[in-house]
């Protein structure tokens, strides 16, 4: 029997955070059923996300601020502002989790810092996501993705091979991830308040991200004192297992160990486990490059899908690369809701990512679009005590902003 909208349904997140490693966070919340109020600058600047719309905009409105702030409410508030200020600890007066990630100092300036929350909420969940955490020697530097792959170590070991220029993975990495983090560590920090009553600060950064995606090359590291260099798509223990070239594209192949081998090599060249070179994994890795080359002979004899058909029938673990849009069509990604389309009031029928955690008794995932700026103004500051004609006054003064435009799809419900 299913029991709600979402795990965290009951759960209010006041939401500081902007660009894309907060925001994933607060995503993640909203997904699994959080009531998120996310705080965007005000009078006039709001979340950059809002203004990257050129040239990746559907009808006006920005792809990328819709993507990520699905699921929350939105509040525009002038925080340099005693009034916006004084707003801002009404809300959190009674929420369960507090998400920023402002340069070291910024909330603690405005009063709005872990330690001024406590005195009036002492069972806050403080979530801080900066690019290098709280304390440490680079605790106040600014953090990018960019920086924290290259600091981390995961542009060391992507790329071609050794000598060549250093590569940053396409997606940016460190920003997700550490929003996936954060989100994992709200969640224990609730659970840690369900059972004692306390809340406490969650605190992590772009670098930390970065750190724990090398456990494996960490690991190698660890053992030989020697820095892994990259390898292309390949694996620095197993082959194969990397990208191989068809006749009209390119496939992934992962045959490392013995049985899994065996049936590869009965599939595209039996001859081959009669070779010595080929014999064990040992071997195949000491002759890597002889053994890629050898393979993209054999498999730029037939297509990708021959070779996916070929390799799915011999239980050989196989796929094709797609392009992002391939992907979006991916049969196994629209039956997981990976892909689904929602109904914004401006840019009409958008198709979103869907979340990538099932909840058999609660489930969660994309239910309301991105808001327009200002879209859920009066009914936040009426659900905390003010009145109309406060409302109307903390507008006119510019200390927040409402959007009036009466929308079916712009309920202020979520």
């Amino acid at each position: 029997m299913k029991t709600g909208y979402g795990p965290l349904n009951g759960i209010r997140v006041v939401d500081f955070t902007h660009a894309m490693a907060g925001p994933t966070s607060a995503l993640m919340l909203a997904d699994m059923g959080a009531d998120v109020i996310k705080i965007e600058r005000a009078p006039f600047e709001a979340d950059e996300a809002r203004n990257a719309s050129d040239p990746y905009s559907i009808n006006g409105v920005s792809a990328t601020y819709m993507i990520l702030n699905r699921n929350k409410k939105t509040l525009p508030l002038n925080l340099k502002s005693s009034e916006g200020r004084a707003v801002a600890k009404k809300l959190l007066l009674d929420a369960d989790v507090v998400l920023e990630n402002f340069r070291h100092g910024v909330l603690e300036r405005l009063g709005l810092g872990y330690e001024n929350i406590c005195q009036f909420n002492p069972q806050i969940i403080y979530g801080a996501i900066s690019g290098f955490g709280q304390t440490g020697p680079y605790k106040v530097r600014a953090g990018f993705d960019l920086i924290a792959q290259g600091m981390s170590g995961i542009m060391s070991v992507t790329g071609e091979g050794p000598g060549r220029s250093p590569v940053k993975p396409g997606v940016p990495m460190t920003d997700i991830t550490a929003g996936i983090l954060l989100a994992m560590g709200i969640c224990a920090a609730l659970r840690h308040r369900e059972v004692t009553g306390e809340g406490q600060m969650v605190d992590t950064s772009l670098f930390e991200a970065g750190i724990v995606q090398t456990y494996w090359h960490s690991a190698i590291a660890f053992a030989t004192g020697i820095a892994p260099e990259p390898l292309g798509s390949g694996h620095p223990l197993n082959a194969p297992y990397q990208a191989l070239q068809t006749e009209d594209g390119w496939i992934t192949v992962g045959a490392a160990n013995g049985p899994t081998w065996k049936r590869f090599a009965e599939v595209v060249d039996p001859d081959m486990l009669e070779d010595p070179r080929f014999s064990s994994n040992e071997a195949r890795m000491e002759n890597l490059k002889v053994l890629e080359q050898h393979l993209n002979n054999k498999l730029s004899a037939r297509t990708t899908n021959a070779w996916l058909d070929l390799f799915e029938q011999a239980g050989v673990p196989a796929g094709p690369i797609n392009t992002i849009v391939q992907m979006h069509d991916d049969p196994q990604a629209l039956a997981r809701e990976m892909v689904v389309t929602q109904s914004h009031p401006d840019a009409g029928a958008v198709k979103t990512l869907g979340l990538p955690v099932k909840f058999s008794r609660t489930p969660g995932g994309p239910k309301q679009p991105a808001s327009r700026y200002g879209q859920h103004t009066r009914s936040i500051l009426r659900g905390v005590g003010y009145t109309d004609e406060e409302i109307s006054t903390f507008i006119q003064g510019g200390v927040t902003v409402a959007d009036e435009q009466p929308s079916e799809s712009n309920s202020d419900s979520i």
